[in-house]
């Protein structure tokens, strides 16, 4: 399955603008609440008609806005998991994957089965044995005739994709699926959601702003800020070269500063008033930024410096230290962070640091 969108939508004084591909793949739209990730996906499935583009779907166009073509969501075979995972509340966990199943494509309104008719023209043994094997294969077995608030979190939101599954859609939207997940429970369950993406085998499209759970989950990331595509690629590049301020923001990045341009590889640090050599001459990049376990302790290599710890924050199996330039103790301060012991072994108030130029990200606005 191959996924193309190429879309325009103004919603009030927001304005979306999306253009990506995806392939037999997981891929992430990573960013902050309100920046178009939902929206996106909600123009995919039908939900929301976008002013004018294109999205084409394994060689199937469900919307082209110049040749006036718009399959409505029931057409386009699109499985949409939502964030609070619409279970019917007054169906059992039977009822609600039974609904799911998508019509046979001979009428069956002359059928005086109430299922059938119900179930797409299926008859009773064929549902129970649909039914029946999406119950197995999402682990609910013995839930069919509890209704949704009777379930766990967890089990929603397995019944849901059950329901969704059970259409055989083409590809899956995924909208903060973990969002109504207590967070003890976060993780086991990405876990499970990971076998049935595998499973699955076709085009995955998830939302999320949590940058450990899109890591975890997905094979490419799309870094989305202000309904605008930053940047797109594998994740682990994403994380190595998130390319933008904002990417590096959501990617984890603690240590961010504005710089000035000394010459083609040496950069001063605003922030943190310390002149750095980078790899790269990139003239149109205005920030700089180090992940916090990056950050060394000695003098070794380029850029090193003199530090004057001012604070010492206790993680629950860390200490980040925040630092400032001993020659500029005016300046902001920038974060390290390292594992109990080995500050426990060091804890001194002045520390000499190296960052690798290697380890600079640098960043556009």
């Amino acid at each position: 399955m191959s996924l193309y969108v190429d879309i325009e939508k103004r919603y009030g004084t927001f304005q979306l603008k999306m253009k990506f591909e995806s392939g037999d793949e997981v891929l992430s739209l990573l960013g902050a609440s309100g920046c178009g990730k939902s929206l996106t996906l909600k123009c995919i499935a039908g939900i929301e008609t976008p002013d004018r583009g294109r999205i084409v779907l394994d060689g199937k166009v469900l919307f082209d806005s110049e040749k006036r073509i718009n399959l409505p969501p029931q057409k386009r075979k699109v499985g949409y998991l939502f964030q609070q995972y619409a279970l019917f509340p007054n169906m059992t966990v039977y009822q609600n994957i039974a609904a799911g199943i998508r019509k046979k494509k001979k009428n069956s309104r002359n059928n005086k089965n109430n299922v059938e008719e119900k179930c797409g023209g299926y008859n009773k043994e064929t549902v129970d044995h649909i039914v029946g094997q999406m119950l197995t294969s999402m682990g609910l077995e013995g839930m069919e005739g509890k209704y949704p608030h009777q379930l766990s979190g967890g089990q929603q939101q397995r019944a849901a994709l059950a329901r969704i599954l059970v259409n055989e859609p083409d590809i899956l939207l995924l909208d903060e699926p973990f969002s109504a997940l207590d967070s003890h429970l976060r993780f086991r369950l990405e876990q499970q959601v990971r076998d049935i993406m595998h499973r699955f085998g076709k085009s995955v499209v998830l939302v999320s702003h949590n940058r450990d759970e899109v890591f975890r989950l997905t094979d490419k990331i799309a870094v989305i800020a202000d309904g605008m595509l930053e940047t797109i690629g594998d994740k682990h590049q994403v994380f190595r070269e998130p390319q933008t301020k904002n990417g590096a923001v959501l990617t984890g990045c603690k240590n961010i500063s504005p710089v000035k341009w000394l010459d083609d590889h040496h950069v001063l640090a605003l922030d943190w008033n310390m002149t750095l050599q980078v790899d790269k001459p990139l003239k149109d990049v205005s920030h700089i930024g180090i992940r916090m376990k990056y950050i060394h302790a000695g003098n070794e290599g380029e850029n090193t410096f003199r530090c004057k710890v001012i604070e010492v924050i206790e993680n629950p199996f860390s200490y980040t230290v925040m630092l400032v330039n001993a020659d500029n103790p005016g300046s902001i301060p920038i974060g390290w962070e390292m594992l109990k012991d080995t500050w426990e072994s060091m804890k001194t108030e002045i520390v000499t640091i190296s960052m690798p130029s290697s380890a600079i990200l640098l960043l556009k606005e």
